[in-house]
């Protein structure tokens, strides 16, 4: 791999995170019909702590070390929000919707980094935000479509993940990446567990492998667009995250019979768009702050 150019490697990296998250999708699909939610996120959690103990008595404790407590619970809370909706949308909505509407946090993280972070409103931002609501309204379609309770319960998902990359963005700088993941699935365990405890019963191994599958391709998603982002710009990055919606409208139609709904594509392509034109901005921006 290292023979080939960074662009080609990055493809390479992206190809992994697209598979990584269509395959988290089909597994939480797929758990769905036997356990909650709640049971989903709790077991998850578990397997995430056991992989991640094992990678942290190798690499060293001295790496979980943080001055920032708080805000790892706020971002945790916010973050265990944002997959309960990606989570229970996966139960009763196509696949391909709930990646559409998973595809609007880039709008209310630029709108929360104004807010609480005190970054201006640029142009490209703007265009980003009202693009990213012009394909939200396609794909929910109100007044002519029925909304389903789940669509809410994924948006509000969608909102809840932007809180928590803001609340990310103020870790990264002290905090070590395996720290994050660490206290993600330590402070979101009991969050799974506590709703539960009146029921709690052990996943069959079926159910286990499938929560495995789960909880290492959450991992490998993340690491691989992390390599990825170390290789290439953003500007390229996302144009081929924006792969998934297209490809887990395939996985749904193929596996699920799902009908491939012309309005979810035209939405998604549209937030595609909006956040295409910010990120070049963005680029652009940055070029002109260089010396020479």
């Amino acid at each position: 791999m290292n023979r080939l150019n960074p662009a080609t490697v990055a493809i390479i990296w992206m190809l992994g995170t697209l598979s990584s998250f269509t395959l988290m999708a089909i597994a939480g699909r797929e758990l769905s019909y036997t356990l909650s939610t709640f049971e989903i996120l709790f077991f998850r959690s578990i397997v995430g702590l056991l992989v991640l103990s094992v990678l942290i008595n190798y690499k060293g404790w001295v790496l979980i070390r943080t001055h920032k407590l708080s805000t790892h619970v706020v971002r945790n809370v916010a973050h265990f929000g944002g997959q309960f909706g990606w989570f229970l949308g996966l139960a009763y909505l196509p696949l391909s919707d709930v990646f559409a509407i998973e595809f609007t946090v880039p709008i209310w993280t630029a709108m929360f980094a104004v807010i609480m972070l005190g970054e201006r409103m640029t142009k490209g931002r703007s265009i980003a935000i009202l693009m990213g609501f012009t394909g939200m309204l396609v794909i929910l379609r109100p007044g002519i479509a029925s909304i389903q309770p789940a669509s809410y319960a994924v948006l509000l998902g969608a909102i809840c993940y932007s809180l928590a990359y803001i609340k990310t963005k103020s870790l990264v700088g002290t905090d070590s990446p395996l720290s994050i993941l660490f206290y993600m699935t330590i402070i979101q365990l009991p969050l799974g567990l506590l709703p539960i405890l009146h029921e709690f019963s052990m996943p069959s191994l079926g159910e286990w492998l499938l929560i495995t599958v789960v909880a290492i391709s959450a991992l490998t998603a993340h690491y691989c667009i992390a390599r990825a982002m170390q290789l290439v710009d953003a500007s390229v990055v996302v144009p081929m995250d924006f792969m998934r919606l297209p490809l887990i409208a395939l996985v749904g139609f193929l596996l699920y019979s799902e009908p491939l709904d012309w309005a979810v594509l035209v939405g998604g392509c549209i937030m595609f768009l909006g956040n295409y034109i910010n990120l070049q901005s963005e680029k652009r921006k940055l070029s002109n702050r260089m010396p020479g």
